[in-house]
């Protein structure tokens, strides 16, 4: 028999779970551990170890082993590791690959699948950098699944009937989550998400050891080149301080020479928490960007979260407690080991994939992290301008999602357009991801101004299918990016689209709705002068309404240009009960 494990891959640790006997399960590894490091090195042998051993290498031989590899997933990146060139993918399929073999030891039948998890605010580029890192491991990708996502579904699995609107603080060793999220019996509904990929605990204790270096008149990146032993025993030192102020006032470092080692009577360092603060403090600063974003972008003010939970190893530490209890005027929950809970949270994934009884009162959505849209050209000073973003699915919606705009062309008879599709937050498409590229062509000449209507449909496996239509002829254009999804067959995709076509609600295709709307235009010409206004501002609704893509928003705007029609004395035209709302 075949299993579907849950797989945390992490900057600092991974872990696997499994769900069995009505429970998510952590597997332990060859040592007995539930935490397997994320580090790969060489020994002097040439064989490659991975884990705890590799660890140890970090320590003695810093040159021979790497770490935090996660954080250049998605990067065109090579790591030269004794005679071994690897890629970000490679190195993070020897961990899965790893915990692969932990569960299939453990379970005594082989794993070929697995549901992944990885920081929520990782763009599509770096999902697909996981999902070919779990193929090079030889496993399918069931799922790839936001970290804070799954932690919630961990918390959600074990208070079904709480009623609440949770904050998720995700700090792991090397990224950040912060997800919103509203719980009521059993269904958890992501409400905004935002976050960082370069901020972890990693960082905190790179600060500890850039400081004690500038204290010496040594500055981390030469000295981590000139003498990697001195810079990797102080690293570990430094971690070991930061872990044990988690429970004392103080602790000791001890200063290695610049070969690595500790001299008798050599130097030795006092640590305190008030130490540790001043040091922390520019990373602490950080992490309340995304708090703020996500409370801007749900429209929402702390009192209004009922609790926050933490996630990930770094969340322990006391400054970050303190943080969320000054800003939500309450101390964070407990529970479950932030360490273990994302894991946890995979399995359970897995278990409402295969539809387990024990998880079929589970329902969780999700939102799309980062904006999705295309290039524009805008008019500025007079001249024409390209290469801005215009976005079409905006951050922290609901996914699936179905959404369009209309475009125009630039130029005199100009008959096609290239659409170029970017994901991403900045007003520049340079500092966004492109994603693809589609052809429409067919457009009638014409002075410029000639419209095309785009629409996007992204789902929960990632999938994004652009459509365009071309008003007055019978051209339409598709492509489906699939940069999460690569794991999935052509057979695969072609059922998610056929999926997708139920969540596409598109009124402006109706004929019933194109005739209202060029009887209401016409209409503006012959009602007095002091009602246009108001008829133009119920259609400027009503076609919003027609873009919406959902039902309700739609079927209010066309209520209401309705309810205007009959204000200014005008009969609503017959085929006005036609048309389809629901």
């Amino acid at each position: 028999m075949s299993h579907i494990v849950g797989i945390d891959l992490g900057t600092t640790n991974s872990l696997v779970a499994v769900f069995q006997n009505g429970q998510p399960r952590l597997i332990p590894n060859a040592h007995g551990k539930v935490l397997t490091p994320s580090i790969v090195g060489v020994l002097g042998s040439g064989e490659v170890v991975v884990g705890d051993t590799a660890r140890e290498l970090r320590v003695t031989e810093p040159t021979r082993c790497v770490w935090a590899f996660k954080r250049w997933m998605g990067q065109s990146r090579q790591v030269s590791l004794a005679d071994r060139v690897m890629t970000p993918p490679e190195l993070s399929s020897l961990i899965l690959r790893s915990l692969k073999q932990d569960a299939e030891l453990f379970l005594g039948g082989s794993v070929s699948e697995a549901v992944i998890t990885v920081p929520a605010y990782f763009n599509e580029h770096q999902r697909k950098a996981t999902r070919l890192a779990g193929e090079l491991a030889g496993l399918k990708v069931r799922r790839i699944i936001n970290e804070p996502t799954a932690a919630a579904l961990a918390y959600g699995f074990h208070e079904r009937d709480a009623e609440k609107r949770l904050l998720v603080f995700d700090l792991g060793g090397g990224t950040f989550d912060v997800t919103l999220m509203d719980v009521s019996s059993g269904i958890m509904e992501i409400v905004a998400t935002a976050g960082e990929n370069f901020l972890g605990g990693e960082d905190f204790t790179e600060r500890i050891v850039a400081d004690l270096l500038s204290r010496q008149g040594l500055q981390l990146e030469v000295e981590e080149h000139r003498h990697p032993r001195r810079v990797s025993r102080l690293r570990s030192e430094c971690e070991a301080a930061k872990r044990a102020l988690l429970e004392t006032e103080t602790a000791s470092i001890r200063l290695p020479d610049a070969e690595g080692q500790f001299p008798t009577g050599g130097e030795v360092i006092t640590l305190s928490r008030e130490d540790f603060t001043r040091i922390a403090q520019p990373l602490l600063k950080r992490l309340q960007g995304p708090l703020d974003r996500v409370l801007r972008d749900a429209q929402m003010g702390p009192a209004q979260v009922d609790d926050v939970i933490l996630v990930g190893g770094a969340s322990r530490l006391r400054d970050v407690a303190g943080l969320m209890t000054g800003m939500f005027g309450r101390p964070p929950r407990g529970g479950l080991n932030p360490d273990e809970v994302v894991a946890l949270g995979a399995a359970i994934q897995s278990a409402l994939m295969r539809d387990e009884a024990e998880v079929q009162d589970l329902v969780m959505t999700d939102v799309c992290p980062h904006s999705l849209g295309v290039q524009v050209a805008k008019v500025i000073g007079g001249r024409q301008e390209e290469g801005y973003f215009s976005p079409i699915i905006h951050r922290n919606t609901t996914i699936p999602v179905s959404r369009e705009e209309i475009y125009c062309t630039l130029s005199m008879n100009q008959t096609s357009i290239k659409l170029q599709i970017f994901q991403g937050e900045s007003r520049h498409c340079r500092d966004n991801l492109q994603l693809g590229t589609l052809e429409v062509s067919g457009i009638p000449p014409g002075p410029p101004g000639q419209t095309i209507i785009v629409r996007f449909t992204y789902d929960l496996n990632g999938l994004l299918e652009v459509e365009s239509l071309v008003p007055g002829t019978d051209k339409r254009f598709q492509v489906v990016l699939n940069q999460d999804a690569a794991g999935l067959s052509p057979a695969e995709v072609r059922e998610a689209v056929e999926r997708m076509r139920q969540v596409k609600f598109y009124p402006r295709d109706q004929l019933e709705n194109q005739r209202l709307l060029q009887y209401c235009e016409r209409l503006v010409g012959e009602v007095a002068p002091q009602d246009r206004a108001t008829l133009e501002e119920a259609l400027d609704v009503f076609e919003q309404g027609l873009s919406s893509g959902n039902r309700e928003v739609f079927a209010a705007s066309r209520s209401t240009l309705l309810q205007v029609l009959a204000l200014l004395g005008f009969e609503a035209p017959e085929f006005e009960g036609d048309a389809n709302a629901s």
